[in-house]
């Protein structure tokens, strides 16, 4: 469902993430590298209703060059999750956001690379100027609520590598994977009102290192 830009949505969405019942993986462990994405919501293109920001990363990028990411980066020392979440949507965007615009933390997701990232849902306003760091950042696209809450939006296939499933969100014709459909997903789960976990979600083989 669409979800109008407003102060009300906004509150909802706070609320939401204030209800949600945060854990950490079982699979967590101190050799995972700690990281920290936003999900960082904002107008969408029509300028009504709400959406959040995914970017497609830079071809010249060593790791994981090319592919569809939030906002984020590993967390620099005695930073917390939210601190490192807001200072790489300044670096990757141009967005200078506060804690005070962190509306909550979700789960933390073990990937295959050995990170462990941290989602913080932001409220980044309406009259944000969204400017890409052209050494990270390709594009930057905002994605309607009503794309993440779609009954379609999400498919989940096995392979042969792995016993646990792999996810992909629908995005047009494209296939987004984990761990960003991961963390999309609980989003899209916590504004459902849902406590779903995902660190259990498959990431593909391509994703692994």
């Amino acid at each position: 469902m669409a979800r109008t830009f407003d102060d009300a949505t906004r509150r909802n969405i706070a609320e939401l993430c204030a209800a949600f019942t945060r854990r950490t993986p079982a699979e967590a462990t101190p050799t995972l590298k700690r990281a920290a994405v936003a999900l960082a919501l904002t107008e969408s293109d029509d300028g009504h209703d709400t959406a959040f920001l995914l970017t497609r990363r830079s071809a010249s990028l060593r790791a994981h060059s090319a592919q569809w990411a939030l906002p984020g980066g590993r967390c620099d020392s005695g930073e917390t999750q939210a601190q490192a979440a807001l200072r790489e949507l300044h670096e990757e965007v141009g967005l200078s956001l506060g804690e005070s615009d962190v509306l909550g933390v979700l789960d933390d997701y073990p990937t295959r690379s050995g990170y462990l990232i941290t989602p913080v849902v932001v409220w980044a306003g309406s009259k944000a100027a969204i400017v890409p760091n052209p050494d990270e950042v390709a594009s930057v696209h905002r994605i309607g609520l009503d794309a993440v809450e779609a009954a379609d939006a999400f498919t989940f296939v096995s392979i042969p590598e792995s016993a646990r499933r792999v996810i992909r969100f629908r995005l047009g014709g494209r296939l987004i994977h984990a761990p960003t459909a991961a963390l999309i997903y609980q989003f899209r789960e916590v504004l459902a009102g849902r406590d779903t976990r995902v660190a259990d979600l498959e990431q593909p083989v391509f994703a692994w290192k």
